[in-house]
């Protein structure tokens, strides 16, 4: 092998081990019998989650992903896999779901959730989650709910005696 393909070989691993390191979540997907069209749909939805759909060697990501400490993934790297980085954990899981419902041919194998490994039934239970924003606004409702039953009950007992 020449020079020139080992440099590029070579980025093409940081670039993934630098992918790995910055995304919250990370899937390994098989696409075996999706067409052209499929994929770009897939590409689409994920696009509006933060999340980029990549085809690498699988070779090339067992190396970064073994320079990363993360061995588990290693079984699942064969075959014709694709590769889905996302800045959000729930977001990009549930997409993948959504879309391996209508479409037969994608398989979610296993992936990392915030550096965690998950296999197939591990991310379709991260997929039921909601997206941060959805957490945020349960917090917050939580937080509102005792002040909100406070706030009725004194303008129960007000206008009680307002009418007395």
């Amino acid at each position: 092998m020449n020079q020139k393909t080992l440099d590029s070989k070579k980025a093409i691993v940081e670039s993934l081990v630098k992918q790995f390191q910055e995304s919250a979540s990370v899937a390994v997907v098989e696409y075996r019998g999706l067409t052209v069209a499929k994929i770009s749909e897939l590409r689409k939805s994920l696009k509006a989650v933060n999340a980029k759909f990549g085809v690498y060697k699988n070779t090339l990501v067992t190396i970064a992903n073994d320079s990363l400490g993360h061995k588990e993934l290693d079984p699942y790297l064969t075959g014709s896999n694709a590769y889905v980085f996302s800045s959000d954990a729930t977001g990009m899981p549930s997409v993948l779901a959504k879309f391996a419902k209508k479409n037969k041919e994608l398989v979610v194998k296993a992936g990392l959730i915030e550096g965690k490994f998950v296999d197939a039934e591990g991310m379709k239970e991260v997929a039921k989650l909601p997206n941060r924003e959805g957490l945020i606004s349960m917090f917050l409702s939580c937080l509102q709910a005792p002040i909100r039953s406070f706030a009725c009950t004194v303008k129960a007992v007000a206008d009680s005696k307002e009418n007395a």
